[in-house]
């Protein structure tokens, strides 16, 4: 499995891979997990916003997005909309994934901490690469989230 990735701030992303990127956290978020909220946000075109996401066999087939400290949680940076095309599930894609984001964190943010909000049924997942859970159980869009933490030293 040959995967492309690419690490892009909004404004180096080219048109084509914006549409690809918004139509595939459209498809999933609000149409596959039938969520209707406003996925695309300020947050995405933010200066210090990392995106990262990555192709096989020519398609979109990961994405995720990270954020500076401040953004999203004060005093942590933060991975957020973690997606995995349904074509590329199944394949440990979304562990690749999330090791990359991990790497690239460091890259741009060394030696700090990160903060998600992880739908809840994904905890064994994101504690696979050492995030804890930190909080109960929230609603956010309807969907069981939880926060997690993973401390980098």
């Amino acid at each position: 499995m040959k995967v492309a990735w690419q690490v892009k701030h909004f404004k180096a992303l080219n048109i084509d891979e914006l549409y690809e990127i918004l139509k595939l956290r459209i498809d999933v978020f609000v149409v596959e997990q039938t969520c209707f909220y406003a996925d695309i946000d300020d947050i995405d075109r933010h200066k210090d916003t990392v995106h990262l996401f990555c192709y096989l066999e020519g398609k979109i087939a990961g994405y995720l997005r990270i954020l500076a400290k401040d953004q999203s949680y004060r005093d942590y940076i933060a991975i957020g909309r973690v997606i995995v095309a349904s074509h590329a599930r199944g394949t440990g894609l979304g562990h690749q994934l999330m090791a990359e984001a991990l790497t690239v964190c460091q890259q741009y943010f060394p030696d700090q901490q990160i903060k998600i909000s992880a739908q809840e049924h994904l905890e064994s997942f994101y504690g696979n690469h050492g995030f804890e859970r930190v909080s109960a159980m929230y609603l956010e869009d309807d969907i069981p989230h939880i926060a997690m933490l993973k401390v980098v030293q």
